[in-house]
């Protein structure tokens, strides 16, 4: 079954132009499937049938897997079969009548606006890392993006005249502007700080690490924990966590939900309206301490 998830994965590259994370998250999820699998004696798709995913799903459940965890688990296998189908390969989707379990919506986490700007305010320095570090910061809250999208960014999707960004994904391009502080810590890093950390002036990628290659996204996940430190963030900061709070400030100083889930990218505005319902519990919160009879 090995070469069979691979040529889904190749299937999913080529074909759906997934994004990289999609394709890497699927891969795992079903090679963890068939170690499962092989040690059952289960060597081909084709020998597959629900009472073995199932027994799967339960093995997952026992080992403690969050119900989050499990349902991805589960979509991966839908989508598998879903293509073992297409192809030919299986003569009847084993996966057809799983059903992903109930998972409780967790607000998102966010910084409020206090914390977000001791964090901004921690590269303060004038070094290149730092230059670097603060554009990156500024820019990310500044727009929402995802990191994903931040470390792919390159020079030219850059518009410092417009205060603008293009952001492209492997469905869509999208045009996401930014304010003055973002582009003035932008345009430090990019005269100052840039030409300092790239060997080669044909590099592309707008942010790089020391060693003038395209910034990871360990890389950047590591400086933000740093800097969350630094600042005195008692939360687990996370570079997600930004993204949240830039949706949050926006739609609760006002901003349309419909302007912030193109902004931000999602598919569904059910996905963004999260964020006012954050508003909502927040005002509640608000009037119940607050109301002589709340």
């Amino acid at each position: 079954m090995t070469q069979d998830i691979q040529n889904f994965i190749q299937y999913l590259h080529q074909v759906k132009k997934t994004s990289e994370n999609t394709e890497v998250s699927y891969a795992r999820d079903l090679k963890k499937m068939n170690e499962y699998l092989m040690a059952q004696g289960i060597h081909d798709a084709s020998e597959v049938t629900a009472t073995s995913l199932n027994s799967y799903i339960l093995f997952l459940e026992k080992e403690g897997r969050k119900p989050a965890t499990i349902s991805r688990s589960i979509a991966s296998m839908k989508a598998f079969y879903h293509y073992m189908e297409k192809e030919r390969r299986v003569s009847v989707d084993p996966s057809e009548r799983l059903k992903a379990p109930r998972i409780e919506k967790k607000m998102p986490t966010i910084l409020t606006p206090e914390e977000v700007t001791r964090l901004l305010e921690q590269p303060g320095g004038t070094s290149p890392k730092e230059l670097r570090d603060k554009a990156m910061l500024e820019l990310l809250y500044a727009t929402g993006i995802r990191v994903s999208e931040l470390i792919s960014l390159k020079v030219s999707d850059v518009n410092l005249a417009m205060e603008y960004l293009t952001c492209s994904d492997s469905h869509k391009e999208r045009i996401i502007p930014f304010g003055s502080i973002a582009k003035e810590a932008l345009s430090r890093y990019l005269e100052l700080g840039r030409p300092k950390l790239v060997g080669d002036e044909k590099e592309e990628w707008l942010f790089t690490n020391c060693s003038g290659q395209q910034m990871s996204r360990q890389g950047f996940w590591k400086l933000i924990k740093s800097y969350g430190k630094k600042a005195g963030i008692e939360a687990e900061i996370t570079p997600h966590m930004l993204r949240h709070s830039f949706a949050a400030h926006m739609v609760g100083n006002g901003a349309d939900l419909k302007s912030v889930q193109e902004m931000l990218g999602h598919s569904d505005i059910s996905t963004t309206q999260v964020y006012a319902q954050m508003g909502q519990r927040r005002m509640r919160e608000v009037y119940v301490k607050a109301h002589p009879r709340g």
